[in-house]
Order: structure tokens, then sequence, then C-alpha cells
């Protein structure tokens, strides 16, 4: 429920009153006598979902441009003529509230911190991430995104452009835009501060870091964090949900991979920094086109006939330049995915033919340790570098009909050549005591 403060601007005293009286409002109207242009001050609950179809038609009788109008929360109003209005607005029976969309721009605005502030959490955030993607820390992560303020940038724009206001639109394109790069920025320097110090968690090949390998050679299903991330977030925005719990999800898709570019960009590995920075672009995308579709679908436009045209214009150009951005850049996630298939694929076809062949007499003695398909370090489109098969034995020599054998079979079912490497280990056991 929402309670309204409108301050009528002079003339228009008897316009406002016969909406309210038409549309079965109960009100309290008051004279004003600052001498301000305002003839009176009107004070009236409404039902959540009331309060953008009355707004719009005291906008449409040409109060709206002139009038204070004021919207606060309220918590409970006893009224039989309420409880009628409250039920005409409710579908289906159900009291559910949609955010009207003037209290949506001016939310979407609050979550926007200032210019200041937001730079400098980022920063915080930036070296947060950056620490906890060198020290494989995924709690250290964590903590990155919970103070990363990237909703209202992202919910921001994309209200802005169905809603025609520019303003809001251009400040959260602007604050993405520069959030990310102080976000590589700022990894970069710290970063090539531990590369200098000597701290190489995992040594020269940095990315074998768990936390940092997965965000420099991302596979398709990132695009379901982001995709979630902006229809989420536009939902907590008009339904009341938690903006927090959504921040961090919005976070999460933004600031592990632009910590990822800034650290293998001062590795001086360009390749994985490529692969990186495609999945930041990728889930900016998502998120923009996530939202913005979903904030259409809800219905939120400016009111009118003549204002809902130009800013369609407007809406779908985004959508297609965010639907084309996303598709293309994309690509490459599905090649990964594919390549995560493939080698699921070998690993299992080498496993099985492995188990097989040493249950036969002449491998008696030996036992399979592991099978690990392991891949080229050709960042960000890596292909199979080869597939190790780890064989255990009191003293299990060499035998290379085992490498053949796998490698035929392997060669059988995969798409390109496979080198397949047998390694023979000595297993000592000894009794106890």
């Amino acid at each position: 429920m929402r309670y309204l403060e409108i301050a009528v601007p002079d003339g228009r005293r008897r316009a406002v009153l016969d909406i309210l009286e038409e549309e079965g409002i109960d009100y309290v109207v008051s004279d004003e006598t600052s001498g301000r242009g305002y003839a009176a001050v009107v004070r009236f609950p409404l039902p959540t979902r009331a309060v953008e179809p009355t707004l719009d038609r005291l906008h449409r009788a040409g109060i709206g441009d002139e009038a204070r109008v004021i919207v606060i929360d309220a918590e409970t109003v006893l009224s039989n003529r309420f409880e009628t209005l409250l039920d005409q607005y409710s579908h289906g029976g159900t009291k559910g509230e949609r955010t009207s969309r003037q209290v949506l721009r001016t939310k979407a605005d609050e979550l926007t911190p200032t210019f200041p502030i937001y730079v400098a959490m980022l920063l915080i955030s930036a070296i947060v991430a950056t620490a906890g993607l060198l020290a494989d820390s995924p709690a250290v992560v964590i903590g990155a995104m919970v103070i990363a303020p990237l909703i209202g940038p992202a919910l921001a724009a994309n209200v802005g452009i169905v809603t025609g206001d520019r303003g809001l639109q251009s400040t959260g394109f602007r604050y993405q835009a520069v959030g990310l790069a102080v976000v590589v920025a700022a990894s970069i320097g710290l970063a090539t501060l531990a590369r200098l110090a000597g701290l190489e968690p995992a040594g020269v090949d940095i990315v074998v870091v768990a936390e940092l390998q997965e965000r420099v050679s991302p596979n398709v299903f990132s695009l379901a964090v982001a995709l979630g991330a902006g229809v989420a977030g536009i939902l907590s925005l008009t339904r009341g949900f938690s903006e927090a719990i959504v921040g961090v999800m919005i976070a999460a898709a933004l600031i592990p991979p632009a910590a990822a570019v800034g650290i293998t960009v001062a590795w001086g590995m360009y390749g994985a920094a490529v692969g990186a920075g495609a999945l930041v672009a990728v889930n900016v995308f998502s998120i923009n086109f996530a939202a913005l579709v979903t904030l259409w679908a809800a219905g939120y436009r400016p009111q009118g006939l003549f204002e809902v045209s130009p800013t369609r214009r407007p809406t779908y150009a985004y959508a297609a330049i965010f639907g084309v951005a996303l598709v293309v850049l994309a690509a490459p996630l599905v090649g990964v995915t594919a390549l995560d298939f493939q080698a699921t694929q070998l690993s299992s076809t080498a496993t099985a033919e492995a188990e097989a062949a040493l249950e036969e007499p002449r491998y008696d003695g030996l036992e399979l340790e592991s099978v690990e398909v392991t891949l080229d370090d050709d960042y960000p489109l890596r292909s199979i570098d080869q597939v190790v098969v780890t064989v255990s034995g009191d003293d299990p020599g060499v035998v290379p009909e085992l490498a053949d054998r796998i490698h035929d079979e392997l060669t059988a079912t995969a798409d390109d050549p496979v080198t397949v490497e047998v390694r023979f280990v000595a297993a000592e056991q000894r009794g106890g005591q």
C-alpha cells in the first residue's frame, strides 16, 4: 500500500477531486496557504497497483507537470472504500504488488550511489577479488561480490530506457563502463605488485588456480548466472524483494572475471585475458538484455499514446544490440562447452577401455590409477592436448600395446587425432607389524 500527498496547482483543485471521486478513492483535502502557486494539498491511500494508473490519469488531465507528488509506504488502512479499491486492483484474487513507474525510477536512482563512493567501493571490491583469486579462496571472492555496488547502474540504465528517462539511462551505462574499467585497472596494479614480489601461488602458469581457471576459459553455462541476475534484479526492484541479495548475484557475474582480466594481463597471458574479457562482455550484455526484456514484458513504459512509440523504438534498438552482441560473443563459449563435453567423453572412453584391458590375464598385477585429459595453453580457445593414463603395479615395466589399444579406441570416437600417454608407476606394499 502507498500513501500519496499531492500539492495541487491553482485552478486544478476541482479536476483532482473529480478524478479521485470517480476512482472511489478516500481522500483528505486541506487549503495550501504558502503562496507558492498551490491551491490545496490532497492526501489519500492507494493500493500499490493503483498508484501508476492514478498518477497517469492526473497527468493526462494536465495536473502532473505542475503538481508536487510524494509517495510513501503505508502500513495499514482501515476503510471500507479502500477495501473495495484494493479488490478492484487485485488480479485473479491475488493482492500482489507491482511498483509504479514513477516509484521505479526513484528506486533505480537511489540504488546508484554517488560517483566517489561508487569508485571507492569498487576499488575495495577489486582488491579483495584479486587477492581471493590469487589465493584460490572462494570465501574471499564472495566477500568481494558482497561489497560491489553494481546492481544500481545495471538496473538504472534499463529503467531509463523503457521509461524514457535519458538522464537515468546515461548514468547507468556510464557507471557500468567506468566501474568495470576501475576493477580491471585495480586488479592489474595489485597483480603486478604480487608478481614482482614473487607471490605466484601456481607458479608461472597462474591460470591453473581453480578460482581463476573457470574465468579465463568460460563455457556457455556462465550465461545462466548473468541472465538470471538481470531478471532477478528487475523483479527485486518491481516486486520488493531484497536488492542486496540480487546485487551479490550481479557482482558474481562481473567482479571475478573483471579481476581475472587484470591478473592475466599482469602475468602477460593475453590469450587468457581475452577469454576473461569475453566473459565480462557476455555477462554485461546478458544482464542488460535480461533486465530490459523483463521490464518491457512487465509493462513499464511512459504513459500516454504519444510517448509509447518513441520509447518503443529505442527499447527495441537496445534489445537488438544487446541480443546480437550476446550471440556473437557467446559463440566462443559454445566452443568451450563442446570441448568440455568432448574431454568428458574421452575420459570416460579411456577409463572404460583401460579397465577392460587390465582385466585380461596378461595385465595381471596392474591397476588403473587415473585417467586425465589435458588441454593445451592456447587460451581462450583451447584444444585437447593428450590423454594421460596412469597404471600402477608391483613391477609394471612397460607395456606398449596398452597405449596402442587405448589410442585406437579413442581415435575411433574422437573427431581429431588424440595423443595417448600411459604412465607406469611402481607401487610398493608393506605389511603391518
